[in-house]
């Protein structure tokens, strides 16, 4: 038989263990694809630009990103970041194919990103903003983008692939 204190700690345990396991997943996943761990990193006051991450695995099928929208930013553009001699360049891109079977990940540091342009306000840790994303053939997708330093939404990300 428990002991009313003990069955306070498994109750507690039990409801820490979820909380925990909501605060790190935030995935999104419809029959073609999973959209893993969207994050922005924080921006200094005034900023007008910031970038978003995130994962998408593509299912059987190959899914193409070609556009994005989010009431954070007055425009939100695909963007690829490569070192072209000693120079880091970044360009507008117009679309992101992932085939089937793969994941594309996306981290601060180079490769594609979201461009948050124009913010409304900065980005600060610990808030959350939707984006919407726009692919080819599967439409619309509405996803939550948590704001957290680059090292603390990267490695959370990591932890999140499930091959």
């Amino acid at each position: 038989m428990f002991k009313p204190i003990a069955w306070l700690g498994v109750c507690l345990v039990s409801t820490l263990s979820m909380v925990a396991s909501v605060a790190i997943a935030h995935d999104v996943q419809t029959d073609t694809m999973r959209i893993a761990h969207p994050f922005a990193i924080p921006t200094p006051p005034g900023a007008a630009n910031g970038a978003a991450y995130l994962d998408i695995t593509a299912f059987s099928d190959p899914v193409a990103l070609i556009g994005a929208s989010s009431p954070a930013s007055k425009t939100v553009e695909l963007h690829d970041m490569r070192m072209d001699g000693d120079m880091m360049r970044m360009r507008h891109v117009g679309e992101l194919l992932i085939e089937a079977g793969k994941t594309y990940t996306m981290r601060p540091g180079g490769g594609f990103h979201l461009m948050l342009i124009g913010l409304s306000e900065p980005l600060t840790e610990g808030d959350r903003f939707p984006i919407t994303l726009t692919f080819a053939e599967q439409g619309d997708v509405d996803i939550e983008v948590w704001v957290q330093s680059a090292q603390e939404g990267s490695e959370a990300a990591d932890g999140h692939h499930h091959h």
